[in-house]
């Protein structure tokens, strides 16, 4: 399945239980209030891009998240062109 597919169903608000991640991507929890469930890839762990992202989410919140997942506390707009470009490469 498609980057794209799966960030629009993330953002149409279909909801997934969290075992239907595909293989090879990784479920992320984004929003600095109401956070959404975007699926990603798990190749973009390896892209300097988002690592500078969770890089910088660690500095200025830590890595210790009630919700158990990775959390990445920015808005939904910003996250999206940051998988966007990603998506591009």
């Amino acid at each position: 399945m498609a980057i794209r597919q799966l960030l629009r169903r993330s953002l149409s608000g279909e909801r997934r239980p969290p075992s239907e991640v595909p293989k090879g991507h990784l479920a992320v929890y984004v929003g600095e209030n109401e956070k959404k469930r975007f699926v990603i890839p798990i190749s973009y762990l390896n892209q300097p891009l988002f690592q500078e992202l969770l890089y910088l989410v660690g500095e200025e919140y830590g890595f210790d998240h009630p919700t158990g997942g990775l959390t990445i506390p920015c808005s939904h707009d910003f996250f999206l062109e940051v998988t966007s470009s990603l998506g591009r490469l």
